[in-house]
């Protein structure tokens, strides 16, 4: 294979980072849980090792796989120092684990082969030799890659073992005739179970020449499995799972265990049932609940703290873990206070313990990033304000009226709760059709012009990036989602690009919030972004800027050359963009000044803005942009100075500018 001796393919340039998935130090890409699965403890006995494209397995007629393990067990096996070295390692230990189910076993002789260099390697083999297996031997794989992800397997090293597998998909096809049907489930299981991010597919298809049954594997991917309805739940099912437990199964179990562990004090006991979940990957959810359990019942947190600090110092629970629970808490504490008024005083005890105790990394903290005054207000407001968001933002996705839900919302009188806005309207439109994502990314427009300051939003994202883990829980490709949500933000300049370096800076270096903000300058920095992330939810006509730019142009030179008002106002509103309508201001007041007719440009202005087809702000953006470029336009338009003044004259008289305009210097 290309990547095998060293050719700049795929999976070397991924390595290298120039195909790049949001990482950060071996977290999942959304800090969630990464399956929804228990791994099957099978006492099957073993088969053949299968698959003709399996190396180094079938060289020996004595050849045992436990014989291997016990020269590694026994000191006889050196530490692999070569490549070579460790693929004949890993093999073992996959036979072992497809004969046995036993997770733990699979990982400890992982961590104990070291290498970690190599384990895109260990991906690229786990799964090619489940491909050529039972859908047992299938499932078993993807929930081992589950469970090794973050702990053992980082999002790099997971990556580049799918984009190995994508690059020999025509090897595996000789000896598996449905290689591209099978490699294409594993792929999308990937992306359902969060240890692949979405964008992954896209960007490992960029990569691949377009005729390779690699890109055949990603567009059955998406097409067949992440694009049809209820896939997550198809996707699952695909190989008859194996004790099937969805995620509010798991959180309904892991509440049980603590609640009965709080009655009796028996943390063996709780350890063993946890431990019998068979949900390593999964343990964050037991911290968080554990917490809130120790919140909402101050007597407890004493057995709470117990319970935490035994499962670390034991190991039980990975460090990783721990961290992730308690990042989980700190996000979401805000609305707990709803519900337990001292929740933050409550939390801040638990988290000091924890951290003189020894028992969580002092490192950790609390990203500052929500507005005190939030924490501070009235919890009652706040709920209020809530629920009366939710019912503004249904009626906007079910009339398309941006002016009512502007009304609306300036009669709740309530401009200090304007990120919570942003953020439940966010948080509704992720769950719903690209229609409703569209409308939301329009109504942010309107709303950055009419109402909400650049501080606003940046809250709102920032309150959106740092719940993003338990989003995800119910959203599976909420990370990709709110990336494009950013994305479209700085697209259509509600924010700059320079906004997003703030808002990283006050998240956690490696949360999922973090990484999404990287994923949302990753799509930034692709070539012909705008076009592509206009067109992320089908939005408008989902032309690019320059097309829309053009389109403008002509329209306004039909309407100049004798073209009627009614049609030219409608051919403003079919373009879809009424973010972008400073644009059509613009254009409208350079051509006033440069032809002989401005009478007829100044009356369609006036005939757009008394239909409301262009507000306010709008006209404000417009104005102020022409204002920006007059130096310019005297070079071509000598009086282009006197005209605007005449121009920010009229359209004060008329309303379309605020009085304050002619001071902006």
């Amino acid at each position: 294979m290309a990547a095998e001796d060293g050719a700049r393919s795929p999976t070397r340039m991924l390595a290298e980072g120039h195909l790049r998935v949001a990482t950060g130090g071996g977290a999942p890409a959304d800090g969630g849980i990464a399956v929804r699965h228990i791994p099957h403890h099978h006492t099957a006995k073993k088969e053949g090792v299968g698959g003709k494209n399996e190396e180094n397995n079938q060289g020996d007629a004595d050849f045992s796989p436990s014989q291997e393990l016990n020269k590694l067990v026994n000191g006889n096996n050196k530490v692999p120092g070569t490549l070579d070295d460790y693929r004949k390692l890993i093999v073992p230990v996959i036979e072992e684990y497809f004969s046995t189910g036993d997770v733990e076993l699979a990982a400890s002789e992982l961590r104990s082969l070291g290498s970690d260099q190599f384990h895109n390697y260990f991906v690229k083999k786990l799964i090619s030799m489940a491909m050529d297996r039972h859908d047992k031997e299938k499932e078993m794989a993807s929930i081992l890659l589950s469970a090794l992800y973050a702990d053992l397997l980082d999002s790099s090293k997971m990556s580049e073992g799918f984009m190995m597998l994508l690059e020999s998909t025509e090897d595996l096809s000789v000896d598996i005739p449905d290689a591209v049907d099978v490699l294409a489930v594993f792929v999308a299981r990937a992306v359902v179970d969060e240890i692949l991010a979405p964008i992954f597919l896209t960007r490992a298809r960029a990569l691949l020449p377009e005729s390779s049954k690699g890109v055949q594997v990603l567009q059955a991917a998406e097409k067949s499995y992440l694009s049809a309805p209820h896939h997550a739940e198809l996707v699952e099912r695909k190989w008859g799972g194996s004790t099937y437990f969805t995620v509010e199964e798991a959180k309904k179990r892991i509440q049980i265990i603590l609640r009965e562990y709080i009655e009796s004090g028996d943390t063996d006991e709780a350890f063993r049932c946890i431990r019998e979940l068979g949900l390593p990957f999964f343990h964050h959810e037991v911290v968080k609940r554990a917490l809130i359990l120790g919140m909402e019942n101050p007597s407890s947190q004493p057995l709470v703290q117990k319970l935490l600090k035994e499962s670390t110092v034991g190991c039980f629970i990975s460090s990783n873990q721990v961290s992730k629970g308690f990042s989980r808490v700190a996000d979401s504490v805000d609305d707990l206070s709803l519900d337990v008024p001292s929740a933050k005083t409550l939390f801040d005890k638990l988290l000091s313990a924890a951290i003189s105790e020894g028992w969580l990394d002092a490192s950790f903290s609390k990203s500052g990033a929500s507005d005190e005054d939030l924490v501070n207000a009235s919890g009652e407001k706040v709920k209020r304000f809530k629920e009366e968001s939710g019912h503004i933002i249904q009626e906007y996705f079910l009339s398309d009226d941006v002016p009512e839900l502007l009304r609306s919302l300036q009669e709740l009188s309530a401009p200090e709760y304007n990120a919570i806005f942003l953020k439940k309207l966010i948080t509704v439109a992720m769950d719903r059709k690209n229609r409703e994502k569209e409308m939301a990314s329009v109504l942010l427009s309107s709303l950055s012009l009419e109402l909400f300051s650049t501080d606003d939003i940046m809250k709102g994202f920032i309150m959106l990036l740092q719940s993003a883990e338990d989003t995800a829980l119910d959203i599976v490709d909420a990370p990709s989602e709110l990336a494009l949500f950013l994305a479209r933000a700085v697209i259509d300049e509600v924010l700059v690009p320079l906004n997003l370096d703030d808002i990283s800076s006050k998240l956690r270096p490696n949360s999922s919030g973090s990484q999404t903000v990287q994923m949302a300058s990753s799509l930034l920095a692709a070539r012909h972004s705008g076009e592509r992330i206009l067109r992320c939810w089908g939005g408008g006509t989902g032309w690019a800027v320059e097309d829309a730019k053009d389109k403008i142009s002509k329209l306004l030179e039909e309407y100049n050359t004798g073209g009627d008002l009614g049609e030219a106002c409608q051919c403003i509103r079919d373009l879809g963009m009424p973010f972008f309508n400073h644009e059509v201001v613009k254009k409208a007041l350079v051509m006033a000044m440069d032809k002989q007719n401005e009478a007829s440009i100044l009356a369609l202005l006036q005939e757009c803005f008394g239909e409301g087809l262009i507000t306010i702000n709008q006209m404000m953006k417009g104005f102020a942009r022409v204002k920006e470029g007059l130096d310019d336009l005297v070079l071509d338009i000598p009086n282009a100075q006197e005209k605007f003044g005449a121009y920010v004259e009229l359209a004060t008289e008329r309303g379309w500018l605020l009085p304050s305009f002619a001071s902006v210097p």
